[in-house]
């Protein structure tokens, strides 16, 4: 049985203006929270190739043995907020959210995203022992969704916030989402132990 532990990266000025992802790097509440983020001892640290990703496992003091998939490729809207490319491009962005097979900024689809990652999560059914993996907001809708093997749709529904834990559970026929929820800081209760 496969432990991943799926921990989005901490707070970019992005995040907090609600921009498209770019390679940008953790702003200082990030770097902070980051800093308090406690995990449970983990057989393997996966982490996205993003600088906002690489950072935040810099910052929890956490080792990369290999990588975590990256954000969706948002095309020329990388770096724009949700609100600005709504204003110049309202219906691209109606066709974004609402057909998962359309990538109107040139980038990924969502059903591209969802694909690629459930290759990886199927790569990692095939594995034995425990990660986490330091990775994106989309990464872990994408995962939660194809846990779930719910319709598309669906990964808009699911909200993941910086720093948030979800702890997947998996062989090789299924996952289980075993848990959702904020970081495991210092003040919380006790990481269990892998």
């Amino acid at each position: 049985m496969r432990r991943l532990l799926l921990v989005r990266h901490a707070s970019t000025e992005a995040v907090r203006s609600a921009a498209f992802g770019a390679d940008e790097p953790l702003d200082s509440r990030g770097r902070e929270a980051a800093a308090r983020l406690r995990l449970p001892r983990v057989d393997e640290v996966l982490v996205s190739p993003a600088l906002r990703a690489r950072e935040t496992a810099s910052c929890a003091g956490l080792v990369p043995t290999g990588e975590a998939p990256a954000e969706c490729d948002f095309g020329r809207w990388a770096g724009l907020s949700l609100r600005e490319v709504g204003e110049r491009e309202p219906d691209a962005v109606r066709a974004w959210m609402t057909d998962p097979d359309a990538a109107p900024h040139g980038g990924e689809s969502l059903s591209e995203l969802l694909a690629r990652v459930a290759d990886w999560l199927a790569e990692q059914a095939a594995l034995s022992g425990s990660a986490v993996a330091i990775t994106h907001g989309g990464v872990i809708k994408a995962c939660v969704v194809t846990a779930l093997a719910a319709p598309a749709p669906a990964f808009w529904r699911v909200d993941v916030a910086p720093l948030t834990v979800t702890d997947l559970r998996g062989g090789p026929r299924r996952w289980t989402v075993r848990a959702t929820g904020t970081p495991l800081h210092p003040a919380g209760p006790d990481p269990e132990p892998a």
